[in-house]
C-alpha cells in the first residue's frame, strides 16, 4: 500500500475529494487551514492579512495499483488549474491498523 499526501489551495477541496472518490477511494484525512509557500512560484498561503489564502492537506492510503492513475489525474488537475498550487507525494505504508 501507498499513502498520497496532497497539499492544495483550500478553494479546490471539493475537486480533490471528488477526484479520489472517482477512483473509488473513500478514506482520507484532511487538515484545514494549512499555511505554506511553494518552492517554484506562486504566492504564499499563510492565512494572514498580507497573504490571506490558505491550503488544505489530505492524506489517503491506496492500493499500489491505483497510485499511478490517481497521480496522473492529479497532474491533469494541476495543469488545468495553475492557481491550485497542488503538490502530491507518494509515501510507502509499512503497516495499517
Amino acid at each position: 500500500m501507498k499513502a498520497i499526501f496532497i497539499a492544495y489551495n483550500q478553494a479546490f477541496n471539493q475537486e480533490i475529494v471528488e477526484l479520489l472518490e472517482g477512483f473509488g477511494q473513500r478514506g482520507y484525512t484532511v487538515w484545514e487551514e494549512v499555511g505554506g509557500r511553494g518552492s517554484v512560484d506562486g504566492e504564499p498561503h499563510l492565512g494572514n492579512h498580507a497573504w490571506p489564502t490558505q491550503n488544505h492537506a489530505l492524506l489517503s492510503v491506496l492500493e499500489d495499483s491505483l497510485v499511478p492513475r490517481v497521480m496522473d489525474a492529479l497532474r491533469e488537475t494541476d495543469i488545468a488549474n495553475p492557481l491550485l498550487g497542488l503538490r502530491a507525494y507518494v509515501l510507502p505504508v509499512e503497516q495499517v491498523l
